[in-house]
């Protein structure tokens, strides 16, 4: 991963960007020496966000089990047949 200043960021933007296009590595933007913002490429970001909506379903599915809100598989499969037929 690539690591720019935000001063550099704002005299080579297009440059930047072209580059991030490119690679899809993602840069940390940093401002006075510290991290300050990561830049992605449109593409990395909507993968992130996808993934990110799967785990975070996972984990309500999870929470539904530990909390005992689960049906049987005769009486899924009933409630959806009529989506499925």
């Amino acid at each position: 991963m690539k690591t720019e200043p935000v001063t550099t960021l704002k005299r080579r933007t297009r440059e930047i960007i072209s580059a991030l296009a490119e690679d899809r590595d993602p840069i940390l933007i940093t401002q006075h020496g510290r991290p300050a913002a990561y830049l992605v490429d449109v593409a990395s970001y909507e993968e992130l966000n996808e993934k990110l909506a799967v785990l975070e379903g996972i984990a309500r599915s999870e929470s539904g089990i530990e909390e005992g809100r689960v049906v049987s598989h005769k009486w899924a499969k009933k409630r959806m047949s009529r989506w499925l037929s």
